[in-house]
Order: structure tokens, then C-alpha cells, then sequence
């Protein structure tokens, strides 16, 4: 990584060293509510999520909003994907900041970029991503590994979080930002990774596969 950033580029960028990744109440529940997305893309990409944060080694910090309630459980692919996610359990707090031992958590890693994704994204995301912007921490938003009840509370949200210093963005420009260099032991399994987020990514992968198969054939 350090001939990337020898150049001088990537200063605006994400500095993986400086980030942790927190999943916002991705239950089941809520889920049969999600209309401004797709919820197998949007379970896709918070998995992808997950899965960068235990292949780059990023804190990854998980919570849910009344587990047991009608929210419902929280979605199992963020755990399995990153076994080493601390999960926070609430005591009610719709606002994941209003909970201390979130807080808590948050600032024991030390890191002051904070990457969140969740659902729904006008209340399990803003509330939390507007605190912790006003509390001196550098948030950005991902809009498709998060969801709303309707294109209408998305694009609200988007002004909202945009007017409040929050940087929206998305599942694979998450990937590309940490990734920044092919020329990593992790390439492959972060390829895999850009499939998920973009399913057509994988016809790319394929393609050059077999590309390369034919290749070594007609060399044999």
C-alpha cells in the first residue's frame, strides 16, 4: 500500500488504518418494510460489508433495535461474515448513539472514520450518522447496503445526511476506496466482493477466466 499512497493521491480518500464499520439494525422485521431497494441486494451488499471488514481486518461493530420485538432478528450473514464483529445490544434506544455502551465501543477503537449502513436508513443511519458527525468523527452513509420504507424517506434522508456534513455513498465505492491497489495478496477475495455489490461484476471475472484457460490450452 505505501507506493499508492506515496503519490500523494488518495488524500481525500478513506484511510483504512483510521476506519470501522458499523451494521445498523439489519433485522428481519424491517426488512418486509424496505421499498427503495431491492432486500436481497441490500442483504448482499451489508454482507459484503462484513466480509471487507474481516478481510481488511477493520473493526466491524454491530447492533439491533428490539431484537425481539416486531423488528426482528438481526440478519446471520453479518456474523458469519465477520466472526470477530462486536455486537452492542440496545435497551430500547432507537438511536444507536443514545446507547452508551455503542458509544462506548465505538470510540475504543480509536478510529475517527466511521462507515455505517442500516435499516431504515431516515432513522437507524441519520439519527446515529448526524450525532457522531456533530461528535468530531468523519461519517459516511452507504445508501444501498441500507434501506427505507419509500424512495420518498431515501431521498429526504440524502438531503438530509448531505446537509448535515455526511458523505453518502455506496457498497462498492466502500470496496474500491479500501481496496486501492490490485497489486494485494487479498485481490481475489476482494474480487469476489465487487461481485456482490455489482452481480454483473462476476460475468467480468468469468469472462477473463476463461480468457486466461484458453490461453494456457493453446500454449500446452
Amino acid at each position: 500500500m505505501g507506493s499508492v499512497l506515496s503519490t500523494g493521491g488518495g488524500k481525500a480518500l478513506m484511510d483504512p488504518a483510521d476506519t470501522v464499520l458499523l451494521l445498523l439494525d439489519h433485522q428481519a422485521g424491517l426488512f418486509e418494510t424496505v421499498k427503495d431497494i431491492e432486500v436481497s441486494q441490500l442483504r448482499a451488499n451489508a454482507t459484503a460489508l462484513a466480509k471487507l471488514g474481516a478481510l481488511l481486518k477493520l473493526p466491524v461493530i454491530t447492533t439491533a433495535s428490539v431484537p425481539d420485538g416486531p423488528n426482528g432478528p438481526a440478519m446471520p450473514e453479518l456474523q458469519e461474515a465477520a466472526p470477530h464483529a462486536n455486537y452492542v445490544p440496545r435497551h430500547g434506544e432507537v438511536n444507536a448513539w443514545d446507547n452508551e455502551a455503542f458509544v462506548k465501543a465505538v470510540r475504543a477503537t480509536g478510529k475517527k472514520t466511521l462507515i455505517m449502513a442500516g435499516v431504515w436508513t431516515c432513522v437507524c443511519v441519520m439519527f446515529p450518522a448526524l450525532d457522531a458527525q456533530a461528535a468530531g468523527f468523519k461519517v459516511y452513509a452507504v445508501m444501498d447496503a441500507s434501506g427505507d420504507p419509500s424512495e420518498m424517506a431515501s431521498r429526504t434522508t440524502l438531503a438530509r445526511l448531505v446537509q448535515g456534513g455526511v458523505i453518502p455513498t455506496t457498497t462498492n465505492a466502500v470496496i474500491s476506496e479500501l481496496h486501492r491497489t490490485w497489486n494485494r495478496p487479498e485481490a481475489s477475495e476482494l474480487a469476489t466482493l465487487y461481485a456482490m455489490a455489482a452481480p454483473n461484476y462476476r460475468s467480468v471475472i468469468e469472462s477473463y477466466e476463461r480468457a486466461q484457460q484458453a490461453a494456457r490450452r493453446s500454449v500446452a
